[in-house]
């Protein structure tokens, strides 16, 4: 890759950070996305301290990558498709608010892009209850640790057996019949 390019990131919470890797990891223009956590009160959380539901964090994902292959505007219709916008308590199995769906924005032109791609959603009609995405400032972003980065590849049957807890179904449900 060019060194002279400008990257840019984006933070996506949206359930286990184990099956928001992979739905953003092979797309052009996507350098890196890393498991981690963020939004909470404690300083270099570990994953059992998260989990805790006591840190105020969330699991989510750091995307990096360069907007001229790959525009933030596009991310965000990725994560719609790869999240459900209407549940705040979670994401399918996953229960709590570390799995809380949450769009961490990294500067003003983030938040308004985000924003506006919250009301074209709410006002598309494919869902019948709200959506209640957060779209929240990013605060430090913490890496988790290093077995929880590209799980999808590392194992590959219990990343299987993840999606196949509502996920998959929810987006076959939603975004494949109506496109």
């Amino acid at each position: 890759m060019d060194e002279t390019k400008k990257l840019d990131s984006a933070i996506f919470a949206g359930g286990c950070f184990w099956c928001m890797v992979e739905p953003f990891d092979s797309l052009p223009g996507v350098v890196s996305v890393t498991s981690g956590y963020t939004g909470g009160h404690v300083a270099n959380p570990t994953y059992e301290q998260v989990k805790s539901q006591t840190t105020g964090h969330t699991e989510a994902v750091k995307i990096v990558f360069d907007p001229e292959l790959m525009p933030y505007e596009k991310l965000l219709d990725y994560y719609w498709q790869v999240t459900d916008p209407t549940d705040a308590s979670g994401q399918f199995q996953d229960r709590g608010d570390n799995y809380r769906p949450v769009i961490f924005y990294n500067s003003p032109e983030q938040q308004a892009q985000a924003e506006t791609s919250k009301e074209r959603l709410a006002q598309s009609g494919r869902f019948d209850d709200p959506i209640v995405t957060k779209i929240e400032p990013a605060a430090p972003f913490y890496e988790a640790e290093d077995y929880h980065q590209d799980f999808y590849k590392k194992n590959p049957d219990r990343y299987a057996l993840e999606e196949a807890q509502g996920r998959a179904k929810f987006i076959e449900d939603h975004w494949k019949q109506k496109d």
